[in-house]
């Protein structure tokens, strides 16, 4: 499935507008490519977006999935931009830090802070994306620094492991479980899991998967075009859980309780991972390695470049 971010921008016009032609007038482009290139996209993705009639045209049922998620990418898309042409700009002390997960608790959250406490001279700026879109914006030098739930190895980057946090399931308050201090994995494996399709969700269905699969009897996982944020608000009122890392848990939302995650050697464990350039010379990547290196001993060296 191949498709271009210009595409999506087509197509997302088009649902606005109600017609190709009045997205084709607001786009300044001809009818013809813009018609052109949705068809494509169609193809690409194997179903149809749009029903097309003489008044215009309306998403189909799954077109309007596609096109929500549609829009979060080309936000991303469009975050990575700005963050291009301010360091085109030759703004000096700056920190472009990439993310693929929650900062209302945790460890990234915390070190967010005192990395700001300790160095107030360096502006900090922060895009959360998918996985994908942070590594391509550190293969063309518009983010520092990607730290990634999961581990991490990618050629071209340098990739670190840098701390573990707790899993933690996310329950409805009337949720049986919530009796329990700790809920064990064993215990959840009728469970229905609700997840987002973006980042962090793929992170967690591998998770499950990995723990949860027994006999070849696989767990429900259901993938939703949705944040995990509205996943979380709606949680109270549904029939399903989620889950989710420690990082998340800083949010509060109605109705949700959450308990931590137990398996055989103890609480469930997820490693969060940096990935950064070796030729980066941003000075403030720098002094962000060695802060996190002293704040959590940990033994990657730097190369020359950077001492």
């Amino acid at each position: 499935m191949t498709f271009d971010i210009r595409q999506l921008r087509y197509a997302i016009a088009a649902a606005d507008h109600g017609s190709f032609y009045r997205a084709a007038r607001a786009l300044d482009i001809e009818q013809s490519t813009l018609s052109r290139n949705i068809l494509k996209l169609e193809r690409s993705i194997g179903m149809p977006i749009f029903e097309r009639s003489r008044a215009g045209v309306s998403a189909t049922l799954a077109g309007s999935t596609f096109l929500s998620g549609a829009r979060t990418m080309v936000a991303s898309a469009d975050k990575l931009v700005v963050m291009m042409r301010a360091a085109g700009q030759g703004r000096a002390g700056g920190l472009r830090l990439g993310h693929n997960n929650s900062v209302s608790a945790g460890n990234l959250r915390a070190t967010m802070m005192s990395w700001r406490d300790a160095h107030p001279d360096v502006e900090v700026e922060c895009v959360e994306a998918d996985r994908s879109v942070l590594l391509a914006g550190l293969d063309i030098g518009e983010i520092d620094i990607a730290i990634l739930m999961g581990a991490a190895g990618h050629d071209g980057f340098r990739c670190e492991p840098l701390w573990s946090e707790r899993m933690l399931i996310a329950l409805s308050a009337s949720h049986p479980l919530t009796d329990r201090d700790v809920v064990h994995w064993t215990d959840l494996r009728s469970e229905r899991f609700l997840l987002p399709a973006a980042d962090p969700g793929p992170e967690m269905r591998d998770l499950l998967l990995g723990r949860l699969s027994v006999s070849g009897a696989k767990p429900d996982i259901r993938m939703h075009q949705s944040s995990r944020e509205t996943i979380l608000s709606v949680l109270g009122g549904s029939s399903g859980v989620s889950i989710v890392c420690e990082g998340s848990t800083g949010a509060r939302y109605p109705d949700v309780v959450y308990r931590p995650i137990h398996g055989e050697q103890g609480p469930a464990l997820t490693g969060y991972s940096g990935c950064w350039r070796d030729d980066n010379g941003n000075p403030a990547l720098h002094r962000f390695l060695g802060f996190i290196k002293a704040r959590y001993a940990l033994s990657f060296d730097f190369l020359p470049r950077f001492q």
